[in-house]
């Protein structure tokens, strides 16, 4: 049985559905089925699908007669197997580490739901949009009273950004309404975050939104009859409310409730030259060497790109800059000295930016700062703990990559090797600081 079933819609999608599943198929979590539901495609949209299939015995595909995306997604809800469900739409895609980070929230805290960023597309422009900007497990009042505060956010509305518990799902028979043409992703949401005890925010953006189509007014509708379908889904949104509150808190926050009717769709774009835009690939440590040459300055290199990406996404989690991690990565791995000289040679960070992202560290509480023989020197505090746990699974995650394939035997071998590589390497500049 697979641990996670991915979900994706398709409707002529030909332009768009090879990237969307090739950013599936190319993950790093392995442990899971694609279920790809063709709803009566005309373009070529069905034989890509199958094509997948025949290559990955990962992929299940069905081809059925339009009935629109709700009646698509619950006929892969019917078929899933995995203990957790995961969607995509056809014109998005996610990052190589999208459902590993997912499954992992949901295992390390323990939770019913995972909600996560994500980056907005617009062309060759993206930014980073989330409404919980740090990293909390919640009960459900508390998520409601965090929703309440962006009724209208896609970040709340939306399936793509969230992993979900099959068996909450199948207990309490949850399906998308396909009555409804509006607001179906929310519909679902509100009534499954009503069976939850725990839900977990992940900062972290596992996932890129292409809006294709256009907004409702876009698309003919004026705003007289978006507020009408508003209404029809208020008595919903309210409901939901009812549920979760007392009796006495429900009166508290009515009218910040009834602000659904009000707010505006919070889909954002992706503005060029606003802050928070940037050049799609500009939001992954980039990698501009290839080569089939392999020495030991090769092999530095990949490893270092490797772990820069990894660690990249801990500090977009902990609401950080990849120098402030790395300095966090010396300070975990260091045994002597911590002082913006010990720091600036193991990271390669001049002493200056060190300094600066010190006194950025201290005022998160993240770091000490204290005077020794050689300086100052830095030591991580108790709310370090978690971000520390972070790197850790980073480090972890660059082991598995660069053994991956191996047997037990060739990863115990190849260990072994490193090991002596590492001591030869220490031993000669040792003996060359002492010579000199």
């Amino acid at each position: 049985m697979p641990e996670v079933s991915i979900i994706v819609p398709v409707y002529n999608a030909e332009k768009a559905v090879g990237r969307c599943i090739e950013s599936i198929l190319e993950q790093e979590y392995t442990d899971f089925e694609l279920i790809l539901i063709d709803d009566g495609s005309r373009d070529s949209s069905p034989q890509i699908l199958d094509g997948y299939a025949e290559k990955d015995q990962r992929v299940r595909v069905v081809h059925k007669e339009n009935g629109g995306v709700s009646a698509a997604r619950n006929t892969a809800l019917d078929m899933a197997q995995g203990k957790y469900i995961q969607f995509l739409d056809a014109d998005d895609w996610i990052s190589a580490e999208a459902t590993k980070l997912l499954v992992r929230m949901m295992e390390d805290k323990n939770c019913d739901m995972v909600i996560a960023s994500f980056y907005r597309v617009v062309g060759s422009n993206i930014s980073c949009k989330g409404s919980i900007s740090e990293e909390l497990v919640m009960s459900r009042e508390e998520y409601a009273d965090h929703m309440m505060e962006s009724p209208a956010d896609y970040y709340y509305g939306v399936l793509w950004n969230k992993l979900y518990k099959n068996s909450i799902i199948k207990k309490y028979g949850l399906r998308m309404d396909e009555t409804v043409s509006w607001s179906e992703d929310f519909l679902f949401n509100l009534e499954y975050v009503l069976h939850t005890e725990r839900i977990a925010s992940l900062p972290a953006p596992v996932y890129y939104y292409v809006k294709t189509e256009g907004s409702l007014v876009s698309q003919g509708m004026n705003l007289a009859k978006i507020y009408q379908m508003k209404v029809s889904t208020f008595q919903y949104y309210n409901e939901f409310y009812r549920n979760i509150l007392d009796e006495n808190k429900y009166r508290q926050v009515r009218l910040n409730i009834a602000r659904y009717l009000i707010d505006p769709a919070q889909d954002d774009a992706a503005i060029p030259f606003l802050p928070g835009t940037k050049k799609l690939g500009e939001e992954r440590v980039p990698v501009y060497y290839s080569t089939t040459e392999v020495n030991p300055i090769i092999t530095a290199y990949y490893m270092k790109k490797a772990f820069d990406r990894y660690l990249n996404t801990v500090a977009q989690k902990n609401g950080l800059e990849l120098n402030e991690a790395m300095i966090i990565t010396a300070l975990i791995n260091s045994d002597y000295g911590n002082s913006q000289r010990d720091l600036s040679d193991m990271t390669g960070i001049p002493q200056l930016t060190i300094l600066n992202a010190e006194r950025k560290l201290m005022t998160k509480n993240l770091l000490d700062l204290k005077f020794v023989d050689s300086g100052l020197a830095a030591r991580l505090t108790e709310k370090a703990g978690p971000l520390v746990e972070d790197i850790r699974h980073s480090l972890a995650d660059l082991d598995a990559v660069m053994y991956k394939d191996f047997t037990e035997e060739e990863k115990q071998k190849a260990r072994s090797m490193m090991e002596r590589i590492n001591r030869n390497l220490k031993a000669s500049l040792t003996e060359e600081n002492e010579e000199n």
